[in-house]
Formats: C-alpha cells, sequence, structure tokens
C-alpha cells in the first residue's frame, strides 16, 4: 500500500516537473515590502488673507483732470528697484523684459486666476499697480498703462499650496502678457539675482550700457 502511494506521488510530481508553466499559472506568489512616503509640506506658517482673490483694478485713474505727459521709455528700462522680491507669497509671475500692461491684460489675470485658484488654500495678490500712466503723448487720451521693467513681480501667489498645483495657471496667464515673462518660486528668483549679481561682478553681462557709457 505504502509503495502504492509513493508512486502516485512520484507520478504527480514527475508531470509537475515537465509542466513547470502550467502549475506556476495557478499559483499566486505573495510578497511583502517596505514602501516609502514622502513628507508632505510643513504650511504651519502660511498666512491666508481674509480676501485671498485678486482685487479689481480700475481702468483709469481717479483724477480731476488728465495731465498730458512725454512717453518715458526709462519706465520701463533697465532692471526693477521696486517690487523685484516676495512679500507674503511663495510664487509669482516675473517679467523678463520691459513693457506696458494694459487694463484688459490686468482683467485677463485677475478673471483667470480668481476662477481657478481654490480661496481655502492659497491666495494671490498683486504687485504692480493700477494703470496711471497715458499710452501716448500725442491726441486724444486713449487708455493709460502700467510700466514693468525687467525683474518685476507682477502677481504673487502663496497659501498652503505647492507649485505643481499653481504652476500651469500661472503659465496660461503669463503666455497672454506683452513681453517675455517666467514662473518661479521663492528659490528660483534668489537663484535668478545670484546669477545676475555674478554676471555683473564677472563683466560678462551682455549689452552692459551704463558700464560702456562710464569708460567712454
Amino acid at each position: 500500500m505504502i509503495s502504492l502511494f509513493k508512486a502516485a506521488v512520484g507520478g504527480v510530481m514527475g508531470v509537475c516537473a515537465n509542466k513547470t508553466g502550467l502549475l506556476h499559472s495557478h499559483l499566486k506568489v505573495l510578497s511583502a515590502g517596505l514602501k516609502t512616503y514622502e513628507i508632505p509640506p510643513d504650511y504651519s506658517d502660511a498666512f491666508l488673507p481674509d480676501k485671498p482673490k485678486l482685487k479689481f483694478l480700475n481702468k483709469v485713474p481717479n483724477l480731476k483732470k488728465a495731465k498730458k505727459e512725454m512717453k518715458r521709455l526709462r519706465d520701463i528700462q533697465g532692471p526693477a528697484k521696486a517690487a523685484n522680491t516676495f512679500s507674503s507669497g511663495q510664487y509669482a509671475i516675473v517679467a523678463l523684459g520691459g513693457g506696458y500692461l494694459h487694463w484688459g491684460h490686468m482683467e485677463m489675470m485677475r478673471l483667470t486666476i480668481n476662477r481657478k485658484m481654490d480661496p481655502k488654500t492659497m491666495f494671490a495678490r498683486w504687485r504692480v499697480n493700477a494703470p496711471t500712466n497715458l499710452s501716448h503723448a500725442k491726441g486724444a487720451i486713449d487708455h493709460y498703462v502700467t510700466p514693468v521693467k525687467y525683474g518685476r513681480l507682477i502677481v504673487e501667489v502663496g497659501g498652503k499650496v505647492e507649485l505643481g498645483e499653481v504652476e500651469h495657471i500661472l503659465i496660461e496667464v503669463a503666455k497672454k502678457l506683452p513681453f517675455p515673462t517666467k514662473v518661479l518660486s521663492r528659490e528660483g528668483l534668489e537663484a535668478m539675482h545670484k546669477e545676475q549679481a555674478e554676471r555683473e561682478e564677472n563683466n560678462q553681462n551682455p549689452g552692459l550700457l551704463a558700464k560702456l557709457l562710464e569708460e567712454t
């Protein structure tokens, strides 16, 4: 009886040895491992104001009488000396060239950002003023503009949010502006300022007209 049982077991093992693929297809291999999770960012110091959305900017300044003035190109030339650093946000649209913002540009930014942002976790702030400069000096007043210099922050976003959550919104807005811009974080802006300082120190800044004029 025992020999008969051994023979039966040996036969089954022989069949399984010849058809390992068939046997493995009916077996479920269980394995266990350790999975590491990324530590979520700390938003304990995040600030959320009472009014997180961009406010409406006047199309025309409150002036008793509009005064004509010459068009000053120096308003858009050179690096910005104001609003070139973050105030309370973490991400911003930064101008990479000089130009003029019309009221239509500001309304486009306000409507796009306010519609797509989550006011419970983020906020947005203007870093440019409402239009106050005349678009031209000759003829009747057509509209007002806001001059912007290189390196000026246009819109600042912050709160309990990461760059990946707001970058697509800011890029959509930045593509429609009349001068080159870039979406930067605090770290990215510091790196840009550091690179610019190194280029000025090593005299590798192309088009550094001020230094050329001083030497002549």
